[in-house]
């Protein structure tokens, strides 16, 4: 008896509506709700590539004063593809920050296949690449080995005191003189042990007999030194006093190597040609270095 009752009430319309219909209603709702959870919250979420932010005038200016080189500004500036239609202020503005002209003129004129052409000029020459490949730096500069391998030799600022030097610059009438220089500070932040095995990158067109090895001497709270102009031992004792000889060996295009033994505590510097001639003659660099035992 309390079987057929069982089943005639599974078979009648008040058990659908008491039963069945919130059954079919909860799973509608559920699913509406898991797939409402899964809109809101997916487990799973794509990244699109992001719009990449332009570059500002003012970024580059950063860029400039955080000390980075020209070649990383312009790949920057290449790959974010930056196109800039600078005003007559946005140049002042780049000027006064120092921003190079390399980098003012890739900002200006990002012609089409710049980059490739760019990229052609500066490929490494053969002999550059072999240098590469043997370790060797090719930036120009000067580099002293130390723990077997190329160390850069950061230059310093030398200041011109001889008289009348700006105009004999002017003039491009530099010849056989006397040059008074002065490094500021008592030491090198350069500590090299002696003997000493140093790599010079010189630039194009340049020569190795244009690079003067100089002694320098402490003067109160610098360090200054007497050389010629062309870097040639002549008979004045005093252009001759600070200009120490040194024979470079070429080992690669525009790359030479030499060995130098100095005396331990003494200051000591490379003086590139470009030293002369830079900011019009006031001052130029020096790659100084302080000897240790």
């Amino acid at each position: 008896m309390k079987r057929a009752i069982s089943c005639r009430w599974l078979r009648s319309p008040l058990f659908a509506v008491v039963v069945l219909v919130p059954l079919v209603f909860g799973t509608s709702l559920s699913a509406r709700a898991q797939a409402t959870n899964q809109t809101k919250y997916p487990s799973v979420i794509t990244l699109g590539p992001a719009n990449p932010k332009p570059m500002t005038v003012n970024d580059v200016i950063k860029l400039s004063k955080a000390g980075l080189s020209d070649d990383t500004i312009i790949q920057q500036l290449r790959k974010k593809g930056q196109h800039f239609d600078l005003t007559t202020d946005q140049l002042i503005q780049l000027k006064q920050a120092h921003v190079s002209e390399r980098v003012i003129q890739e900002m200006i004129n990002p012609a089409p296949g710049a980059a490739a052409a760019s990229a052609q000029k500066s490929a490494p020459s053969s002999g550059q690449a072999d240098a590469s490949r043997s370790g060797l730096p090719t930036e120009i500069g000067v580099y002293a080995k130390q723990d077997g391998r190329w160390v850069e030799v950061n230059p310093e600022v030398v200041y011109w005191n001889t008289p009348g030097l700006m105009k004999s610059m002017a003039s491009a009438a530099i010849g056989k003189g006397d040059l008074s220089g002065r490094v500021d500070g008592t030491t090198s932040q350069n500590q090299i042990a002696t003997p000493a095995d140093f790599l010079l990158v010189i630039p194009e067109g340049a020569a190795i007999t244009q690079y003067q090895l100089i002694k320098l001497r402490p003067q109160n709270d610098d360090r200054e030194f007497r050389t010629g102009s062309d870097g040639v031992l002549h008979g004045s004792s005093a252009a001759n006093r600070d200009l120490l000889p040194f024979a470079g060996t070429q080992v690669a295009p525009r790359t030479f190597t030499g060995r130098f033994i100095g005396q331990s505590g003494s200051e000591y510097g490379f003086l590139p040609p470009s030293a002369f001639t830079s900011n019009g003659g006031a001052s130029g660099k020096i790659y100084s270095f302080h000897m240790t035992e």
